[in-house]
């Protein structure tokens, strides 16, 4: 309900239709009465015609007048054209009855779907912005196989087992509501009696549907364990077939497929044992009131008379099968409960990482950034340690270090995909928590080791992120990048698809490509993530022209593991175990002799 509000024009309209449809569905079994009455000769003819204006004094009054109206109208037609006619016109009167009933329930139906259509787009559009939104430590804790089931299976779990019951949600309740108040016009008595009956009905059935929730959650988190041993095989696949280790892997997912079969088969069974029991329960329910209806009746404690309680069950039949697809509906529900709750972990996860309201925007860099005393820690171990650095505007520092010294996450601050534990980053003299986050990342260029690029044309991977990119703007961004050669060869041109995430191209044209668009962002700060770590050495020299070119009157951090990329930073900061232990130019670290020189000896063998 939290996202009808929009749409709740379509909820009356719906509500106001079945109401409509509800009351044309009984009418037309009330005026089986004269009908039955007549054909077994148990009512003498009535002749007259009451005006209905004159019996509007009570509800009583009112029915009283129309059945004889209705009884007057059968023995004139039966008195002049036959019984069979009579019998014909009631059949038409009948007919035109349903057709009524049919067409607002078509109505109800027509304007159901505008809603439940724009509820489920809304629940998807709405768990894609908010698992955009969510800081990258996240996801560093989450499967990505989980995520994507929540994403997809989830909501197509909602749609399939809630919106799709919508409509009976609406219109069963609607349906019951109408005739309980005939059925309690007609006989009290009786109706009071089915109401005894309800709530056993009801409480077998609460006590499966909860089953059913229970299983139906342990099925999609099974499910989402199954699609991230698929994401990891896809992505890992070269290295699975390298180790000779299908056998091994696909062992591990017909375990979980087999795990995924079991939850699924208890929760099957439990589900279709709910037909059988509505149909079981439901035709108990009209056994006993027909027993107990023929007691009141045949011991003379009931107004109803035969006819009458032959309608007064017809009446009852038509709430018995919406009971039942209500039950039925309420499994459902539950298992797209189960669900939703999945969907509101996601929803409901509150972002550590949060612009302040009065963060203050930040368009231009003029001075310098600084690391102040920083401290960082994932968990529980201290990945950085009282970090001190100041990179004045134009100059180029470089970070170097084991892998797991913290150089990335160092460099991962300064955008805010993480919050510093103690301490401060400054901009220009500005915490960049007190910046809006927008503006801080905009002031900024990133070039990962992984270049992250998308199943796309070369043209929208360059300007993916800046608004209205002209096409010389990209192709003077791919030139300095050293890309526009490869791309005008390629067929297409700058329109032609690069495949998911660059699988049509090799380690060095991906990497020039996300450089290009780093070029074309013209950003004032640039990271440079391990940039040229994973490529040959043509590639890297091609690479490592377009980096000197791109941060050309930049302020650069460079996380490098080699050495010669970074020979000319105005100063090499030496990170051991989230500490600097060392800093200065490649000279002075290299005089030093600590764990710099080490470094250097190894990558040149000397």
């Amino acid at each position: 309900m939290r996202y009808v509000p929009p749409y709740k024009k379509y909820l009356w309209l719906n509500l106001l239709f079945n109401f409509i449809s509800a009351f044309f569905n009984v009418f037309s079994i009330v005026t089986m009465i004269p009908l039955l009455k007549i054909l077994f000769g148990i009512s003498e003819k009535v002749y007259g015609i009451i005006p209905l204006r004159e019996s509007m004094g009570s509800f009583n009054e009112f029915k009283d007048a129309l059945l004889h109206d209705i009884y007057s109208t059968i023995t004139r037609i039966s008195d002049t054209q036959g019984g069979t006619v009579a019998l014909i016109f009631i059949g038409l009167f009948l007919i035109l009855m349903v057709f009524f009933k049919v067409g607002f329930t078509y109505l109800a139906n027509y304007n159901i779907i505008f809603l439940r259509n724009s509820v489920v787009r809304d629940i998807r559009n709405r768990i894609f912005e908010k698992t955009v939104s969510l800081p990258i430590g996240f996801f560093t804790e989450e499967h990505k196989g989980d995520i994507m089931s929540r994403i997809t299976g989830d909501v197509q779990e909602v749609e399939s087992s809630i919106m799709n019951s919508l409509d009976m949600i609406l219109k069963n309740p609607v349906i019951i509501l109408v005739a309980v108040v005939i059925m309690f016009i007609m006989s009290w008595q009786l109706t009071l009696f089915v109401f005894v009956l309800f709530p056993v009905v009801m409480l077998i059935i609460g006590r499966i549907g909860k089953s059913l929730k229970k299983r139906s959650m342990a099925g999609q988190n099974k499910m989402g364990e199954l699609l991230n041993t698929i994401e990891e095989t896809l992505s890992g696949l070269r290295v699975i077939k390298a180790f000779n280790a299908e056998p091994k892997i696909t062992g591990r997912f017909h375990r979980e497929t087999e795990d995924y079969r079991r939850i699924m088969n208890r929760l099957l069974k439990r589900r279709y044992l709910a037909h059988p029991i509505s149909e079981l329960l439901g035709t108990a329910v009209i056994i006993i009131v027909m027993c107990f209806g023929g007691h009141l009746i045949l011991g003379g404690r009931d107004v109803l008379g035969p006819a009458q309680f032959l309608a007064y069950i017809g009446i009852f039949y038509t709430i018995i099968n919406p009971a039942k697809s209500l039950s039925q509906e309420y499994y459902s529900i539950q298992k797209g409960l189960a669900s939703m709750e999945r969907i509101n972990r996601i929803l409901n996860t509150s972002s550590n990482i949060l612009e302040k309201p009065d963060a203050r925007p930040i368009k231009k860099f003029h001075q310098a950034v600084e690391y102040r005393n920083v401290s960082f820690r994932y968990k529980t171990d201290l990945v950085l340690n009282d970090i001190q650095i100041r990179l004045e505007k134009g100059k180029t520092i470089a970070l170097v270090g084991h892998s797991g010294s913290g150089k990335s996450t160092l460099v991962d601050l300064l955008p805010r995909f993480y919050d510093v534990e103690s301490g401060q980053i400054l901009i220009d003299g500005h915490d960049i928590r007190d910046l809006k986050i927008t503006d801080l990342r905009g002031l900024m260029g990133i070039v990962n080791q992984d270049p992250i690029l998308f199943n796309d044309t070369f043209f929208s991977n360059i300007a993916f992120g800046v608004e209205h990119a002209t096409e010389d703007e990209v192709v003077n961004a791919a030139r300095v990048a050293h890309a526009h050669e490869f791309i005008e060869a390629t067929e297409g041109g700058y329109y032609a698809t690069i495949g998911d995430r660059g699988s049509k191209l090799s380690g060095g044209q991906r990497q020039r490509l996300s450089i290009a668009r780093a070029v074309l962002k013209n950003p004032p700060i640039l990271i440079l993530d391990e940039a040229t770590s994973s490529l040959d050495t043509e590639s890297e020299k091609l690479v490592q022209d377009a980096l000197t070119k791109l941060m050309e009157n930049r302020t650069s951090i460079v996380v490098a593991h080699r050495l010669s990329t970074i020979v000319h930073a105005d100063e090499i900061f030496v990170l051991q175990n989230g500490v600097i232990i060392e800093r200065g130019t490649h000279d002075e670290l290299l005089a030093i002799n600590g764990e710099y020189r080490k470094f250097y000896n190894m990558q040149y063998f000397t």
